[in-house]
């Protein structure tokens, strides 16, 4: 499973200016005092234009204005992003009453591998990873000169860098839409009608051009502390893709949704670029008036051997949705559609469990630019865990409630109950990998946090997509459907293993053991929880109250097996909820 547009996590909030700059690197930088960089990054340095967000645990970290404003910008990005994922869901909701799961909805599916593999590529983990440092070395540079006159160094990234990518994207754009009768019988060979999926390939392959340039203003918006209208994105997006399908579903039928995402990618571009252009204009009137350029320096380029290490990474990762599809398309009717109803919804509680790590991808990543590796390990470790309560928690619940949650969220129209069933049976299978998902994201940012090249990420996904693919080519004569979403699970487990044992001293030494001993007890937690919410849900009639009756049985449940396990995260996160409340009693005891 990977994480589809429209769903993602963190969208706007990725890194923040200051972190360590995997991917971005100059020559003869100017002298200036500056923090330790890692191997393939060099800043010139100036005043850290990032609030601080390495506040030492156990202190008091509310009057720093850097822990206020990363707070701030993780509410913003959080709620943006339910938002964008609420919308996706609603999204899947019209497709469904318009289309049901038959052949129309499997053509678009087939399609909408284009603007899958654009988002991860373009506007996530792949630009994100080597255009947000590159920019944030730009503004350090305009900062350490400010006042001193010359051109004015973000402009010039800008200028040296847009157009050229402008015209790969265009170039990609053009070659997805001449190539795509031979995609789709690549991707999906067996389906029924690929005229109908050529026609929707053709019109979303223009998310080549408008997610690349979306892509390229969320990561220099980012850099200059700008983080809602990256975040945002997928708002409008999905929004764009609703209005569409109730507008034009009668004369186009799943054509519309296809227009719905070429138009929903102008919208990304068009909410992002006055922002962008506002802080290129202002900004750069203001830092570059008379700056003389330091002798030798350089124009900040980007270090290639980290930008394919990266991108080969995410394009990897994003192949298990290919392999799925390429195997469901010998299948009956609507096998592909039960794959990917069942995909969106079960992956939401890995969106939000991968919502802390993103956040702390900078505070990791600037650990270890400054050499404090057992700081970067600490958080690592805090984060693997923290996310695998949250994705174990929403994990349980999807297995207690699959089939009343598929009821509720999609039956009607052309949706049937057999469509139901099908749905919430792979539902299910799709939940036993979603750790794996959540450690996999987690993990590739400690590997790539090290701003250096490397290759241990790639190859444990490759290995993974080796499995995936493998196990199912062996199961899908059988199983089905069933067989294909549990190749997703074994893959994405592999991977998560391998990557979890490569961080060594070169990256994040971490305490293997004691990492794995709590997420073991956690799942042992979150497997009672699942039996036991699964038992309340079937006891209660309408499925809005099954859903949330199994919803609250397997949390409270949860909690509770795991304080009885022994799960220091639990106990500790329980701990600091209740220090506030104690606090104010003897506050009020005092007065």
């Amino acid at each position: 499973m990977t994480t589809l547009p429209g769903t993602e996590a963190g969208a706007g909030a990725e890194t923040v200016p200051g972190a360590a700059v995997p991917g971005a690197t100059t020559a003869d930088a100017a002298p200036a005092k500056s923090a330790p960089s890692p191997a393939g990054a060099t800043a010139s340095a100036g005043p850290d234009p990032t609030p601080r967000t390495d506040t030492p645990p156990g202190t008091d970290s509310g009057t720093d204005p850097g822990n206020a404003f990363l707070a701030k910008a993780a509410v913003v990005t959080a709620v943006l992003t339910v938002a964008g994922s609420l919308l996706g869901l609603v999204r899947d909701q019209v497709l469904a009453h318009f289309f049901g799961a038959g052949s129309a909805t499997d053509a678009f599916l087939v399609a909408w591998t284009v603007p899958e593999m654009a988002a991860t590529l373009l506007i996530e983990d792949g630009l994100a990873f080597f255009l947000v440092p590159a920019f944030s070395l730009a503004l350090a540079r305009r900062a350490a000169a400010e006042g001193a006159g010359g051109p004015d160094p973000v402009r010039a990234l800008v200028a040296a860098s847009l157009p050229r990518m402008t015209l790969w994207f265009v170039g990609a754009c053009l070659a997805i839409v001449v190539a795509a009768p031979l995609l789709v019988a690549a991707l999906a060979p067996g389906l029924p009608d690929p005229g109908l999926a050529v026609d929707c390939t053709r019109l979303t392959a223009t998310c080549a051009l408008s997610f690349g340039l979306a892509g390229y203003c969320s990561a220099a918006l980012r850099a200059h502390q700008r983080f809602a209208a990256p975040a945002a994105v997928y708002v409008v997006y999905n929004t764009a893709i609703i209005a569409t399908l109730f507008l034009l579903a009668a004369p186009l039928g799943v054509r519309a949704a296809a227009v719905g995402v070429a138009l929903g990618g102008v919208l990304m571009v068009v909410v992002q670029a006055p922002f962008l252009w506002r802080q290129l204009r202002l900004r750069g009137a203001a830092g570059a008036a008379g700056r003389q350029a330091p002798r030798g320096e350089q124009a900040v380029r980007l270090e290639t051997a980290v930008i394919w290490t990266v991108l080969l990474f995410a394009l990897c990762r994003q192949s298990q949705v290919l392999i799925e599809r390429f195997l469901a398309s010998s299948l009956p009717a609507g096998a592909i559609s039960h794959l990917n109803y069942a995909q969106k919804v079960a992956q939401m509680p890995m969106v939000l469990s991968l919502m802390l790590c993103t956040v702390t991808f900078p505070v990791v990543a600037r650990a270890l630019a400054a050499g404090e590796t057992e700081r970067a390990r600490d958080r690592v470790e805090r984060d693997l865990v923290l996310a695998g309560c949250v994705v174990l928690c929403g994990a349980a619940t999807i297995v207690a409630v699959a089939p009343d949650l598929v009821r509720l969220l999609f039956q009607r129209g052309a949706f049937t109950a057999a469509d139901t069933a099908a749905t919430a049976a792979v539902m299910r299978v799709y939940a036993i990998g979603l750790l794996g998902h959540t450690l996999v994201g987690a993990l590739a940012r400690a590997h790539f946090s090290v701003g250096r090249a490397t290759w241990a990420p790639l190859a444990a996904m490759g290995v993974g997509i080796l499995t995936t693919a493998g196990t199912g080519f062996l199961t899908v004569g059988t199983w089905g459907v069933y067989g294909i979403a549990g190749a997703n699970a074994a893959g994405i487990c592999v991977t998560a293993v391998l990557l979890l044992h490569a961080l060594g001293p070169r990256a994040v030494p971490l305490r293997t053991r004691a990492v794995t001993g709590q997420l073991g007890r956690l799942t042992l937690a979150a497997a009672c929880a699942a039996g036991l919410g699964a038992w309340c849900a079937h006891h209660v009639g309408p499925p809005v109250a099954a859903v949330a009756t199994g919803g609250l049985a397997v949390g409270v449940s949860f909690l509770a097996a795991g304080w009885g396990l022994g799960v220091p995260a639990l106990r500790a996160a329980t701990a600091r909820l209740s220090a506030p409340s104690s606090a104010t009693r003897k506050r009020r005891h005092d007065s």
